[in-house]
């Protein structure tokens, strides 16, 4: 995709060169065009780059050179970014919410215990393919974040398969009381590790899809292991 920025504060060709190798530092720009007197900057971008990641490459909001949106909508560029980022995991979540709503219809209402115990099943059992598909690449990347991987390499592997049963177990509804229990737990420990790195800022590829989709750790992974410790806490809660 390509942007045109205003770009304020160039007054001669060498700023022109220094806005311009700066910009190209950023990991995702692949060419920059810039305009002196036409106060402009046209760069061409992999994925879209927030006005945040911009400014700082230019020396951050005191410098000089001060770039803001011209001819785009900022929200909505970084919303469709968002979105294109984390389609895995929004049409997972989508699929899975629907079939559990479709199981759990009952008596013209929604059960909302079988809704959570299909919703798990389905989260475990997805989660766990991809994990699957390159379970040492998961495992690598697992023991980037996990406090546990950190000192133990191999619960990168055991935590696949942990996924599986539970995902199996919710499936058959076995033991509801013992999984859901495994489940709040493993989940916890789990959010930890996420909740460092997120709080850290650091700049990891979250492994909850395995290795397959290129994820950076977000709220977004917060989230999804949220969503697990509060669904298993409520079914126990309610048995």
């Amino acid at each position: 995709m390509t942007h045109t920025y205003r770009l304020t504060g160039m007054t001669c060709s060498g700023c022109e060169n220094k806005v311009k190798s700066n910009l190209l530092t950023l990991p995702d720009v692949t060419s920059v065009e810039v305009s002196k007197d036409a106060n402009t900057a046209t760069v061409s971008m992999d994925k879209h780059i927030g006005l945040d990641t911009l400014q700082q490459a230019l020396g951050g909001t005191d410098s000089k050179y001060q770039i803001s949106a011209a001819h785009h909508n900022e929200t909505l560029e970084e919303t469709k970014s968002w979105a294109e980022t984390y389609k895995p995991i929004l049409l997972i979540f989508g699929y899975v919410t629907t079939i559990s709503l479709v199981v759990s219809w009952q008596a013209n209402a929604i059960n909302f215990m079988v809704f959570m115990r299909v919703f798990m099943a389905g989260f475990f059992l997805t989660f766990s393919f991809f994990k699957m598909l390159n379970l040492k690449a998961f495992a690598e990347s697992y023991a980037m974040y996990d406090i546990v991987a950190k000192k133990f390499s191999a619960w990168g592997y055991i935590y696949a398969f942990i996924e599986l049963g539970l995902g199996l177990s919710f499936a058959l509804n076995l033991s509801p009381v013992i999984v859901n229990w495994v489940t709040l737990i493993v989940m916890t420990i789990s959010i930890l590790g996420v909740l460092e790195s997120v709080l850290n800022k650091k700049k990891i590829q979250c492994a909850c899809l395995g290795a397959v989709f290129n994820l950076p750790m977000s709220t977004v992974t917060i989230v999804e292991d949220a969503i697990m410790i509060a669904m298993s806490a409520a079914m126990l809660i309610l048995m």
